[in-house]
């Protein structure tokens, strides 16, 4: 197969040309390994690539799942994989290696993806940006050089929106999914909590506000791969309502009953929404007025945000510190001063000074906000706001630098209506339908009721029909 074949399908299109055995799992590896080659290290968007483990298990690949055998990246998240090690876009975490696989890992596999590397992440997954130091710096967007490819499953959506797989891991516990997905100009959904297993090495992660899931370039790869991957593990602390069917036989219905969707255009706190993403959410509006869905205004839930902005640091400053005094336990070793980058390195500070009480008062505060929010969607099917609050930032604006609590507050400006739904446990997506007149993505997103997943990848489908974003422009050769 040639690269310029490869890179205009995606993972539906490759697996059925395995399935017709026109191709072979070792010639899809091969163009993807090229690829990651020619765009994935001047992107600086993958780590830990194995070209041999990729090849090898190509070779011997039986076809089977959906994806049949097409190439597959993991994001150095930490997601336990006995063929790669992790680092968590961290010094101190380098070469994490592990005895056994995920849960998630196993699924992938067994859905037919095929792994060759991990993504590039924003140090503990705690950034919007992925500009890690262990990675020698930022990871760059294909669609923007000198804009961040978001976080902190940037490499993730810079991989695909490069073309270099169609489908990669992502996760997401405060916009990791959708921020990436939103800058570079590609699909991602993040599940309802529960809906994809997280063991069986833990059961949940940052007090359930993350999940796990991918990052597409169509809506039908994720409606694929979400058959896959989704369901109940026994003995996981949450549980998603049992799917209402395929997903991706919801994507491929086209004749249903109207949806009626809310639009949120203000923000809290008074927050400003830049004029571009407040633009895209209008013309996003119009499009699903035109394909017969009501679309109607709608004020925002009444949530104490800034309580919510200072809940979400606590979970995270709790975490660095279990995750830290673990680290540091295994390598037998103190703190040394180039560890950490110096948000996270004074959120273990803060995290230390935490007390039992303000943790649990924070997880009462996440309640809180799943019980207003979907008060607030009564009536509704699905709500529509902007995916970030500004453009992509410029790189190095949202670089971990600085104090703990300030980068925070600078966060909650910028993916605004991302974390909240991480807190309430539903499902959402951004859909890449806008670009500004210098080609930067501006993504709107979609918000759903716990557990209908189908809802939103109903209408994202819909909506790619109408304003197909496939073959947008990749700034390398």
């Amino acid at each position: 197969m040639r690269i310029d074949e490869y890179e205009g399908l995606d993972g539906l299109d490759l697996a059925a040309l395995l399935a017709r055995k026109e191709v072979q799992p070792a010639e899809l590896m091969d163009c993807a390994l090229q690829l990651a080659e020619r765009r994935g290290k001047p992107l600086n968007a993958l780590t830990y690539v194995q070209p041999e483990t990729g090849k090898a298990l190509a070779a011997e690949w039986r076809q089977r799942g959906i994806f049949r055998g097409i190439p597959f990246l993991l994001k150095d998240s930490g997601l336990p994989s006995r063929r790669f090690p992790s680092s968590l876009g961290s010094h101190l975490f380098d070469d994490v290696s592990y005895p056994f696989d995920a849960t998630l890992a196993e699924r992938f596999e067994a859905s037919g993806l095929v792994p060759f590397a991990r993504t590039t992440v924003s140090e503990l997954c705690m950034g919007p940006s992925t500009e890690a130091r262990r990675n020698g710096g930022a990871t760059l967007n294909p669609r923007a050089l000198d804009r961040s490819v978001g976080g902190s499953s940037g490499g993730a959506a810079a991989a695909v929106a490069a073309a270099i797989v169609p489908v990669a891991h992502g996760s997401d516990g405060g916009g990791s999914i959708r921020i990436p997905a939103a800058c570079c100009g590609v699909f991602g959904l993040k599940p309802s909590r529960g809906r994809v297993p997280m063991g069986p090495a833990r059961g949940e992660g940052w007090g359930g506000m993350a999940c796990e899931g991918v990052i597409t370039r169509s809506v039908r790869d994720t409606a694929a791969a979400l058959d896959g991957i989704g369901g109940y593990a026994p003995g996981a602390p949450y549980a998603a309502p049992p799917q209402p069917g395929s997903y991706l036989d919801s994507v491929r219905e086209q004749r249903r009953e109207p949806l009626r969707i809310a639009v949120w255009r203000q923000a809290w706190n008074g927050i400003a929404i830049a004029p571009e993403c407040l633009a895209a959410v209008d013309r996003t509006a119009r499009l699903c007025r035109e394909l017969g869905h009501e679309v109607v205004e709608a004020p925002l839930p009444d949530l104490d945000y800034s309580g919510f902005v200072r809940a979400h640091g606590t979970v995270l400053a709790t975490n660095i510190v279990l995750a830290v005094q673990a680290r540091l336990a295994a390598l037998g070793r103190d703190l040394r001063d180039d560890d950490l980058e110096p948000v996270i390195r004074d959120g273990l500070s803060i995290g230390r000074g935490l007390s039992s009480t303000q943790y649990v008062d924070s997880i009462n505060r996440f309640h809180a906000i799943g019980r207003a929010i979907e008060s607030a969607m009564t009536g509704v099917d699905l709500v529509l706001t902007p995916t970030l609050a500004q453009l992509p930032a410029v790189l190095g604006d949202l670089a971990l630098e600085g104090g703990f609590w300030a980068f925070r507050e600078k966060v909650s400006r910028y993916a605004t209506f991302l974390a909240v739904i991480n807190a309430s446990g539903q499902p959402a997506a951004s859909l890449p339908l806008d670009w500004t007149a210098a080609g930067v993505p501006v993504a709107s997103q979609l918000i759903g009721h716990f557990g209908r997943e189908d809802q939103i990848l109903r209408l994202a489908a819909e909506l790619e029909r109408a304003a197909p974003w496939a073959g947008r422009q990749i700034l390398l050769p």
